[in-house]
């Protein structure tokens, strides 16, 4: 039997759920660890082969003691070689002593040791793959050491050598002197901090006390404003969430609560959407979850806008999918505290507007006009369909004027939403493109349901031979082509992507996107044979459906509507329906077995059923 509680929150959910966090970036705009505007620069032109932006970019951060920026630049850069190592490969070839150049090869040595390592506990990692480890740490010791003799004042190859002490399993002395450079160099350095945690933090060679002192006086010494305010807040996400057993731990719950607090005194400091505190902002609206604090779990989702990290919710499982599906589930929390008849709360953070918070979109869907446009009557939005040629059809989201703005219970972005209901029951398939600046992608949709999905990033690494095969695969199989080898070569790269998301709608056999998708909105206004279908409720355009005749484009509700009496077979079936859905409701409200999302749908069921008759008899024409 369904609780009370359910019963009431339930109903909340469905009605508020679709209204809150509407402001939230599309699911299609988030990226994980998006760099800025000079990094995304670097690493495009990286991706190509060309390291000077790279080199300009740290050469700028040395000259001007930017040590936050030089070290997350660094970071960036070492990864990004780590699966495309030509360009720093042709950049020590030309400048063997630059410091900057020997200061990424640097890091990328410890990426390479930690990448053979992998994530995974000690105990669970086999000896071979730790002598592999140790002998690429050994070899990672002249690279880090010229690094910090090559700039003395440096405190980034002070970072990383903290970090390969705690891979060497350095004893404490050796960790205490190479603190000891870092915090000469730079003593509110954020980035040598949180690496020194990770050294102190119980799983490694410290403890749960020993990494909340050192956290806490960090953040009591720290100046406004500064990043180290959020240590406690990183010391208690390792407590909580990553450590294996702290139900017994020393930690008393008021240090936790404290440290959530002096991480939202410290959101507050920095404008909503600024990347440069987004990775405090992501452990912060997990802790925030965590307790329950919803309301506030929602701001902090608002305040990061498009920035996902890969930090904490990595710990989960794929991080921008974790991020995305812990988004949706505040929102449904929320919407479950807000009366059934109340109004959601507004933004107390309005996020600094982003060019890719709403992705130009365009669905192109390998079926006739009239068969897009009456499957789009279920859509529950309203879409502009225009014929591209005998057997394909462009999908728009239309702008209702007047109508206020509502999200999807799953945060879609909301033409991928639409176009996920539109190919529910039909055979053919469709695919969703997206640009976002210099971002371009897809999501196939095929059998009812989302079946792969991409996106050509110039700043991210190519994606591996295993992962594009799968997704041409899939769109090989949806489009019945017999070679999938050209499309993986298409996914396989990220130069050129307006041309390659181009020729790989040319390969599928479609019709390419129309002149000015992707620079505007609403490309298919004005269009040769564009058609407007306008939202209908979804009992509404069930109705609608069922009355268009096969073959032919559904006309506007209002044009077919009649005073003619209805048959006796409408008022037989009708009647059937109510006779079977009655005992259906009843049962399932009293059978503990019958979840409550089934019990509320045979209820609306029997209701729309019973209001259909009641209205038809008193609107049928009298003798």
């Amino acid at each position: 039997m369904p609780s009370f509680r359910s019963l009431i929150t339930f109903p909340r959910m469905l009605r508020h759920g679709s209204s809150v966090g509407t402001d939230l970036p599309p699911d299609e705009a988030v990226v994980l660890d998006a760099p800025d505007a000079p990094l995304r620069a670097a690493l495009s032109a990286a991706g190509a082969g060309d390291f000077a932006p790279a080199r300009e970019l740290l050469a700028a951060t040395r000259l001007g003691a930017e040590w936050e920026r030089r070290d997350g630049y660094v970071s960036a850069l070492a990864e990004f070689a780590l699966h495309n190592p030509g360009w720093l490969d042709g950049w020590l070839a030309e400048s063997p002593e630059d410091p900057d150049a020997l200061l990424v090869k640097a890091d990328l040595c410890i990426d390479q040791a930690w990448q053979i390592r992998s994530a995974a506990r000690a105990k669970d990692v086999p000896r071979d793959q730790f002598r592999a480890f140790f002998a690429l740490l050994e070899d990672a010791v002249p690279v880090i050491r010229a690094a910090a003799e090559l700039n003395p004042t440096d405190p980034v190859p002070w970072r990383i050598a903290l970090t390969h002490a705690r891979g060497i399993q350095a004893p404490r002395e050796v960790f205490d002197a190479y603190w000891e450079q870092a915090i000469e160099r730079a003593p509110h350095h954020y980035g040598c901090h949180t690496t020194a945690l990770q050294y102190l933090c119980e799983k490694w060679y410290g403890s749960h006390e020993e990494m909340f002192a050192f956290a806490e006086h960090a953040a009591e010494q720290a100046l406004p404003g500064s990043k180290l305010h959020a240590l406690p807040l990183l010391a208690a996400i390792e407590y909580e969430v990553v450590a294996d057993d702290t139900e017994d731990g020393p930690i008393a719950e008021g240090r936790i609560e404290a440290a959530v607090e002096r991480a939202l005194e410290l959101s507050s400091w920095y404008e909503p959407g600024d990347p440069e505190i987004a990775g405090v902002r992501n452990h912060l609206a997990l802790m925030l979850l965590r307790a329950g604090r919803w309301t506030e779990a929602l701001e902090a989702f608002r305040a990061i806008g498009v920035h996902a990290r890969s930090f904490p919710w990595g710990y989960f499982g794929e991080a921008r999918r974790e991020f995305l599906d812990f988004r949706t589930g505040v929102r449904m929390q929320v919407a479950m505290q807000i009366p059934f008849f109340g109004r959601p709360p507004q933004p107390r953070a309005t996020p600094a507007a982003h060019p890719d918070w709403a992705p130009h979109t365009l669905a192109i869907c390998a079926a006739a006009p009239h068969k897009v446009a009456q499957a789009a009557l279920l859509c529950s939005a309203s879409l502009r369909v225009a014929p591209a040629g005998a057997s394909a059809t462009y999908v728009e989201l239309a702008a209702e004027p007047g109508t206020p703005r509502r999200g999807t219970l799953l945060g879609e972005e909301p033409l991928t939403a639409a176009v996920d209901t539109l190919i529910t029951g039909e055979k053919w398939p469709a695919i969703v493109l997206h640009r976002s600046g210099d971002r371009y992608g897809f999501a196939l949709f095929h059998k009812g349901r989302r079946m792969a999905g991409h996106q050509w990033d110039p700043a991210a690494p190519i994606p591996s031979l295993e992962n594009a095969s799968v997704t041409a695969r899939a769109l090989a199989t949806a489009f019945a082509l017999p070679d999938a080898r050209p499309l993986t070569a298409l996914l396989r790269g990220s130069d050129e992507a307006a041309r390659r998301q181009a020729d790989l709608v040319r390969g599928l056999g479609l019709p390419v996107p129309p002149g000015g998708f992707g620079d505007r909105r609403n490309v298919l206004e004005g269009f040769p044979g564009a058609q407007l279908i306008v939202r209908r409720g979804l009992l509404t355009g069930l109705r609608d459906s069922m009355a268009t005749e096969p073959g032919a484009m559904p006309q506007d509700t209002a044009a077919r509507a009649s005073s003619a009496r209805l048959p006796a077979r409408w008022w037989m079936l009708r009647t059937l329906a109510l006779l079977v859905f009655l005992p259906a409701t009843a049962y399932a409200w009293w059978s503990p077995d019958v979840g409550a999302l089934r019990a509320s749908l045979a209820t609306f069921a029997t209701l729309y059923v019973g209001g259909q008759l009641l209205r038809a008899w008193r609107r049928r024409p009298q003798a």
